[in-house]
């Protein structure tokens, strides 16, 4: 996982609310072996509508989504955070975030940013009037800032997590950071339990 310290561009105003995993990438999607190529099945039953906000020219090459609440719901799976990634979305806004799906997000270096409704609604309406609105989502600081619209607003992002985003480490980074403890238990664990392998 890379570090992620800021995550500034231009923004998709994803009028929706309650979108579930399913709807971010169809189950047809989740029959890949490799972890790669997702990008193409993200919302893709709604991406045969032409008027679908993804297929729209002004929104090209967007690095933030602007959802409505409840983004994230239903099943738990990772291949939707693959998806939006491989698109190119670097952050997520949502007044609210379906708690596996923030979760997942937030080990593979997705930035979930909550923020209240009234400011969600205020994004979505914005980005629809100027599509080069510029969104700045600064994780060190814990905020998200629009120059244009003078706005700048806190957004939640424990510790623990902030410093995940920071350092770039997913959970296999963060039990390497352990190496050297792991190794000495290894060193000094009796002959007769069972080894790696075994």
């Amino acid at each position: 996982m890379e570090p992620v310290r800021i995550v500034s561009g231009t923004a998709v105003p994803l009028d929706r609310s309650d979108v579930d995993t399913d709807q971010i990438i169809p189950s047809d999607w989740l029959k890949q072996v490799e972890r790669t190529g997702f990008e193409k099945g993200l919302f893709s039953e709604w991406r045969d509508d032409r008027d679908f906000v993804l297929n729209q020219e002004q929104y090209a090459g967007a690095s933030i989504l602007v959802a409505g609440p409840n983004f994230g719901t239903g099943s738990s799976r990772e291949h939707a955070v693959w998806a939006i990634q491989q698109y190119g979305f670097q952050a997520v806004v949502s007044p609210r975030f379906g708690d596996i799906f923030r979760n997942n997000s937030t080990k593979n270096g997705l930035v979930p940013v909550v923020v209240p409704p009234e400011v969600g609604e205020q994004l979505l309406r914005a980005i629809e009037d100027d599509p080069n609105l510029e969104i700045t989502v600064d994780v060190e600081q814990r905020v998200l800032e629009v120059p244009a619209l003078d706005l700048t607003v806190p957004f939640p992002l424990d510790d623990a997590v902030r410093h995940r985003f920071l350092e770039g480490l997913d959970d296999i980074g963060l039990t390497l950071r352990l190496d050297e403890e792991i190794s000495a238990y290894e060193a000094t664990r009796p002959t007769w339990m069972p080894t790696a392998g075994v």
